[in-house]
């Protein structure tokens, strides 16, 4: 390392691996049965389990996305937030008691639960993988981007650091272990989102300028961008700039006018801009701060169907929320449906507090660093942000505490989603033992760090935004439908997820596919590619419905004694939770007996 970086941040990324990793071996010490590592045993209460749902699920999207995509696009980012808090009001009305009640220990054993059909289970662990799988690309890649921005280290680095923390925890002690280090987690990553916001506020208050003028964002110093990755950025008026590299396929060296219209900035080039100059900003975002203030310029997929774009993120945070395994598998771990449903109504607290932090630095971002509006690395400005206001050892302390929170935030989120796909990879794939849930937990961690490696990201909350529409076109229509309606069969259930999983599923793999950034093309190709909820959604829920009214004489047939386990109050004696020694007796529902037998 470099005698530039400041000792305090080292210390501050290694206290917070440092406590993570103590933290999960005191948790190991209480995980001794296949329950512990699954769900805790369901003995985890509503305010512990609150803290560590908000632990896990406050990821790097939270933690750098949210104010990366806020400092771009402003207004219309504003939906990641607000649909990220709000998808857990659905989850408080219509999910988390029944599936409690349900007995199940994961999403496929509820689906067989409610079912019947042992098929039915397998095609839902394949969902639940691949939603866990794709979630923990963007993770690993928010922590190669924040060793890479604070150590200069390559980003393979910080992939293989968390990787290797996180399937340690998991293996040493699973569910029971990461409950312990979520809930720590959370409060580590409150603090080191909100004090920073909080100061810098109060830094803003003396400021004379504003962020809804009619101008684009400026520098007040010269300052020198290196751009790292191909960008497209687009200038409203000539700016000449000192660029050293390559500007639309062509070498410069020296003094280069970049005139009104996109330019494309290749990898390795160096712009100097001049004290009170004008930023570049990304193609299809705001060029100057008015239009950033003001709702209705779009997400940067296309500027021509900016409702759509906005409707489509809507549709996947707000039920994609609800169909987020490594969130559903935390239902279980509570003792009761009464504990599940109070569990759910402190989160959206916890959350919301939370969520206030990271618009505020998304406002400051684009008012004290705009440079990152020309790299395409926005998700950089909670991490740079003391350090570019605060001179001094104030500003080296805060960003020494954002780098913990950002560690954290990437590690307990992590965590969650390992457990959740070892979980039924353990269960459904290999025997069901403890030694299996830990042979899963390192195979599944494996696949992910790989990917992270190869794929190149654009906007963390954009990546994971895509995630939540695979669930919501999937696990989302399958528990709410399986919970709320008796129509349901397996074979619509089947047809609904298939039907969401295809075209969410293609829309992501279109958007990583794609040889230029989506942001620069146009039209319902290039939004429905990074905005695909708002077609997905419908269409799996439609498909579900229809294929279960044709299929009606498949419904099982004790359905009425399944609504009941799920909707009657546990003190009424309805339905009891499933007791398991080695959790080997895969294809028994609820109180161990078989579901052919019900």
């Amino acid at each position: 390392m470099s005698g530039s970086i400041p000792v305090v941040t080292v210390v501050g990324l290694v206290a917070a691996a440092i406590a993570t990793v103590a933290i999960g071996v005191y948790g190991v010490r209480m995980a001794r049965t296949t329950s512990d590592f699954l769900v805790a045993s369901r003995s985890v209460g509503p305010r512990w389990n609150a803290a560590a749902i908000s632990g896990e699920y406050l990821s790097a999207a939270s933690f750098l996305g949210v104010a990366g995509l806020v400092a771009k696009f402003g207004a219309d980012a504003l939906w990641y937030p607000v649909g990220f808090t709000a998808g857990y009001l659905g989850l408080l009305l219509f999910v988390a008691a029944p599936l409690r009640r349900s007995g199940a220990y994961t999403v496929p054993d509820f689906a067989e639960f409610r079912l019947g059909e042992k098929w039915l289970r397998t095609l839902s662990m394949m969902v639940v993988a691949i939603i866990c799988i794709l979630y923990l690309v963007p993770q690993f890649q928010g922590a190669g981007l924040t060793l890479n921005i604070l150590l200069g280290v390559p980003d393979w680095v910080g992939v293989a650091v968390v990787g290797v923390i996180v399937v340690a925890n998991v293996v040493g002690g699973g569910m029971r272990s990461i409950t312990f280090v979520q809930a720590f987690q959370y409060w580590l990553k409150l603090t080191a989102v909100a004090l920073p916001a909080l100061v810098l506020t109060l830094h803003f208050v003396g400021d004379a300028r504003g962020v809804d003028e009619p101008v684009p964002p400026t520098v007040t110093e010269t300052t020198t961008v290196d751009v790292t990755i191909d960008v497209v950025v687009q200038v409203a008026e000539t700016l000449p700039v000192v660029a050293t590299g390559e500007i639309d396929g062509r070498p410069v060296a020296g003094v280069f006018e970049l005139e009104p219209g996109e330019h494309v900035l290749g990898a390795g080039t160096e712009l100097v801009l001049d004290a009170g100059s004008p930023v570049p900003v990304v193609a299809g975002a705001p060029t100057d701060n008015d239009t950033w203030a003001s709702p209705g310029a779009g997400l940067g997929a296309s500027s021509e169907h900016p409702l759509f774009q906005v409707y489509s993120l809507m549709l996947a945070t707000f039920l994609g929320t609800m169909g987020l395994p490594h969130v559903l598998v935390r239902f279980y771990t509570n003792p009761d449906g009464r504990a599940a449903r109070m569990t759910s109504f402190v989160v959206i607290g916890l959350l919301g507090l939370f969520y206030l932090f990271p618009t505020l630095l998304g406002v400051f971002a684009r008012l004290y660093v705009p440079q990152l509006l020309i790299t395409g690395r926005s998700d950089a400005a909670v991490l740079l942000l003391p350090g570019s206001v605060l001179s001094g050892w104030g500003g080296q302390l805060l960003a020494a505490l954002v780098a913990s929170g950002a560690i954290a935030a990437f590690l307990s989120t992590s965590s969650g989603l390992l457990v959740s796909v070892a979980g039924v990879l353990s269960t459904d794939v290999l025997r069901g033992r403890v030694r299996d849930f830990r042979v899963a937990a390192v195979l599944a961690g494996v696949v992910p760090l790989v990917l992270a490696l190869s794929v190149t990201s654009l906007d963390l909350s954009r990546s994971v935004g895509q995630v939540f529409a695979i669930a919501a076109s999937t696990l989302c229509p399958l528990l709410v439908l399986g919970i709320w309606w008796r129509g349901l069969t397996a074979i619509g259930a089947a047809a609904g997820m298939v039907v969401g999983a295809f075209v969410a599923g293609s829309a992501a793999l279109a958007t990583v596919l794609l040889p230029v950034d989506p942001s620069v093309a146009s039209g319902w190709p290039t939004v429905l590619s990074a905005y695909p909820a708002a077609l997905s959604v419908p269409l799996a829920f439609v498909t579900m419905i229809a294929v279960s009214l044709l299929t009606r004489r498949r419904i099982p047939r004790d359905v009425g004694r399944t609504f009941s386990r799920m909707h009657v109050p546990e003190r009424l004696g309805m339905g009891r939770d499933r007791e398991l020694g080695a959790f080997g007796e895969r294809g028994r529902g609820p109180g161990g007996s078989r579901r052919s037998s019900r």
